[in-house]
């Protein structure tokens, strides 16, 4: 945007106080200078004329996702339980796009995807990827967040060796030359990459969850903890809670299937969030992905430690474990923040959809609260607090949606189902 700029709208939404109407946004080399209502202080941009009536929001957080797997939209049907829902998806992810894993049906569809995330007023992501192949587009598309570059492995003779390689190949590629063409979602041309990651991103090593990760990972990822967050799955299925109580069930199944049980692992007898402490990994701020089969004590263990909730009900509902306890969520006390996850098992990307979805199941909910868990609670779990409000000082990326004519609870509309197409990403 140039240097100064105002712009008008029918709603502010400040985040840190209630909805402002008529309200006007003063910004200034992508800051916000002053926020009110009334006389601006100057020349206005008026969004509703071109568009209607706007709230301006911050740019939503979408605080868990895996682009990287958005080549497996609608390849991975719905399922009621969640071993065989992985077990499609490991034989999936084995066969590979249409030009192999890393080829261009799979790259298109990453581009394609974060396109889309940015055109639904997402600013901020939690990215979590495997193979790495996302960075460029995340850069590309001027989309910032975490980078959480995700290890797995249940039988791992040395942790330390496959950490300290984790590392340098996620250092390798974030200073790699900013060369490569990206695809530009499917338009048949290429977009350079900037000549620099984006400078509110960062990146990190984590784990995948207790299931699938070997207590040694956990440990060693731990240890190297730099500024960025952790982030983990955990208490998704009741499976889970199994395996950790006793070392049998389905995941002990699938481990034994996949020939990657290590005999010499033995149960931990306690729940998910006590299991994690006692690695070392439950750092203040730990992002906890799912949660859906929490317990009491490992909620409030969650809370005593700092650490986030991020909710994903509609993947939760595809993969079959179950609905999150939203309400508890909130009424304990926890930090709450929102995401998508992957279209391997959600139907879109759009945070507004995932909102819709937390409205229907936790309607007890201020819907303010959950517009602050898809804006400034997410931006400060990713380590990015300048994000997340609108208020002097905050980065001007703001999220502009088409609100229809006589609405007159703002906060109520932008939680009940934002249509495809109604809301942008304004800097």
């Amino acid at each position: 945007m140039p240097s100064t700029k105002i712009f008008r709208a029918r709603w502010i939404l400040p985040i840190v106080g209630p909805p402002l109407v008529d309200a006007w946004v003063e910004c200034e080399r992508g800051r916000v200078v002053s926020v009110g209502t009334g006389r601006a202080p100057g020349p206005v941009e008026d969004l509703g004329e071109r568009r209607g009536d706007v709230a301006l929001m911050p740019g939503l957080v979408n605080a868990h996702t895996h682009l990287e797997l958005s080549w497996m939209a609608g390849r991975v049907p719905p399922t009621s339980s969640m071993v065989d829902w992985i077990r499609k998806l490991i034989a999936e992810r084995g066969h590979g796009p249409a030009g192999g894993p890393a080829g261009a049906h799979a790259q298109q569809a990453i581009a394609s995807a974060v396109t889309r995330v940015r055109a639904s007023g997402t600013a901020l992501v939690g990215e979590v990827s495997n193979t790495l192949e996302t960075v460029s587009a995340l850069d590309g598309a001027d989309i910032g967040g975490v980078l959480f570059h995700e290890l797995l492995g249940f039988m791992v003779p040395d942790p330390v060796a496959q950490v300290r390689h984790a590392a340098a190949r996620l250092a390798e590629v974030e200073q790699r030359e900013h060369a490569f063409q990206w695809p530009d979602a499917g338009h048949g041309r290429a977009a350079a990459r900037p000549s620099k990651p984006h400078p509110a991103r960062r990146s990190t090593l984590v784990a995948h969850a207790p299931y699938s990760t070997s207590a040694g990972l956990f440990t060693e990822i731990a240890h190297r903890k730099g500024e960025a967050p952790l982030s983990v799955h955990l208490g998704e299925s009741s499976d889970e809670l199994e395996f950790l109580h006793t070392g049998r069930g389905p995941f002990r199944d699938l481990l034994e299937e996949l020939e990657v049980w290590d005999s010499t692992w033995r149960a931990p007898e306690c729940d998910p969030v006590e299991y994690l402490q006692r690695l070392g990994y439950l750092h203040d701020g730990c992002l906890v992905v799912h949660g859906v089969h929490l317990t009491p004590k490992d909620r409030e263990m969650l809370r005593t430690a700092n650490a986030v909730v991020v909710t994903c009900p509609r993947s939760n509902l595809w993969v079959g474990v179950g609905l999150p306890p939203v309400t508890r969520f909130y009424d304990e006390g926890l930090r709450v923040a929102i995401g998508t996850d992957s279209l391997a098992s959600s139907p879109s990307l759009s945070l507004f959809d995932e909102l819709a979805e937390l409205r229907r199941i936790a309607p007890e909910v201020d819907a303010g609260r959950l517009l602050e868990s898809a804006t400034r609670i997410g931006a400060e779990a990713l380590g990015f607090p300048e994000f997340g409000t609108i208020a002097p000082g905050q980065r001007a990326v703001f999220a502009a949606v088409r609100v229809p004519p006589g609405t007159t609870d703002v906060e109520e509309y932008l939680v009940s189902g934002v249509p495809a197409g109604a809301a942008s990403l304004l800097t």
